[in-house]
């Protein structure tokens, strides 16, 4: 069956202002107040040790890999509350996706986010039942650009990974295609809008309400 593999964050939704906040929540504690802001935008989409080395960064302290290890843990926790307060599906993402499957494609997440926090978002925004598979970064040994992690949502939702494709926003997407030989869409409304041009993706998709268009030409 032919499958369409979906990023989560800056991709399907944008959950940039959440995952900030998580972060801001970590320094709060600490007693430097907020931190991050819409400049981190691009930042937050790369994951919560990546918040947290960039806020150390602009505080000027000096910090070592166990202080982002203690605070990850802080971090998951503030995100878990407040992970959807601001985060919403990308306009047309929806319809976008009822269209794939109504034309009989398989779909599936595959982010790296944790699975259960991915999975959680996934049913507070109401689109769990979109998606046959969710893989999160800590559903396997490793996460993307491993290819590993694609497989095995392909494999969830009984697709070939030879007729799939990932529709993501980062270059961590762009290398997990190539690592494991499928195209890439990269959305120009994510963090880096047009910017991911430089990546050199099979496909750009500047508006959901293209999405089924490009899927027929690149899966055949």
């Amino acid at each position: 069956m032919k499958t369409v593999v979906f990023d989560l964050d800056g991709t399907l939704a944008d959950t940039s202002a959440d995952l900030l906040a998580a972060a801001n929540m970590c320094f709060v504690q600490l007693g430097h107040g907020v931190v991050l802001d819409g400049r981190d935008t691009l930042t937050a989409f790369h994951g919560g040790r990546a918040m947290l080395r960039a806020g150390f960064d602009r505080l000027g302290v000096s910090y070592s890999e166990a202080d982002i290890a203690a605070q990850y843990p802080v971090l998951l926790a503030a995100y878990a509350d407040g992970i959807d307060v601001h985060t919403k599906m990308y306009p047309g993402a929806i319809q976008a996706v009822f269209e794939l499957l109504s034309n009989g494609y398989r779909t599936a997440v595959c982010t790296n986010k944790p699975e259960g926090l991915a999975v959680e978002l996934l049913r507070r925004l109401g689109v769990s039942d979109l998606f046959g598979a969710v893989v999160g970064a800590d559903t396997l040994p490793v996460r993307k650009p491993d290819p590993a992690p694609y497989i095995e949502a392909v494999r969830r939702v009984g697709g070939a990974v030879g007729q799939s494709m990932l529709i993501g926003d980062t270059e961590t997407d762009r290398l997990t295609g190539r690592a494991v030989g499928v195209p890439v869409a990269l959305v120009t409304f994510g963090p880096e809008g047009t910017g991911v041009s430089r990546l050199q993706p099979e496909a750009l998709l500047d508006r959901y309400e293209d999405l089924p268009a490009l899927v027929a030409r690149l899966l055949p």
